[in-house]
């Protein structure tokens, strides 16, 4: 039989302002201002250990809840590693944080509901 490969995924949200120094003066970017996010991480594997699951799905919601509250009601760019905090600069902080304790990490994405928009980054 062919080992099976899983994908489990969680979400957390959180709400933060920020700004962006770089590009045309007229774009309301620039401004500070802010977001209702949305992050979700993935990771990939065979599904094992005694249990029979590819990571215990309560500790990766709880670190990415951890994560998420490091930014929660904060400004974006005072926080090290996000002084230019665009959606992809958001999800490799995401990543950072959490690659260590999930070797499978295999998606990180930040989106703004609101708005539309998300960006993914893909690991592995």
């Amino acid at each position: 039989m062919t080992q099976r490969t899983f994908e489990i995924t969680k979400a957390a949200t959180f709400d933060a302002a920020h700004y962006l120094t770089e590009g045309p003066e007229d774009r309301p970017y620039r401004r500070l201002h802010g977001h209702s996010f949305r992050v979700e991480a993935s990771v990939r594997g065979a599904a094992g250990g005694p249990v029979g699951w590819v990571a215990d799905l309560a500790d990766l919601d709880a670190d990415l809840r951890a994560a998420a509250g490091e930014l929660d009601h904060g400004l974006l760019n005072d926080t090290p590693g996000l002084e230019r905090p665009t959606l992809e600069t958001l999800c490799g902080w995401f990543a950072d944080r959490l690659a260590g304790r999930y070797p499978g990490l295999s998606r990180i994405t930040v989106s703004r509901p609101t708005l539309g928009e998300s960006c993914t980054l893909t690991l592995g």
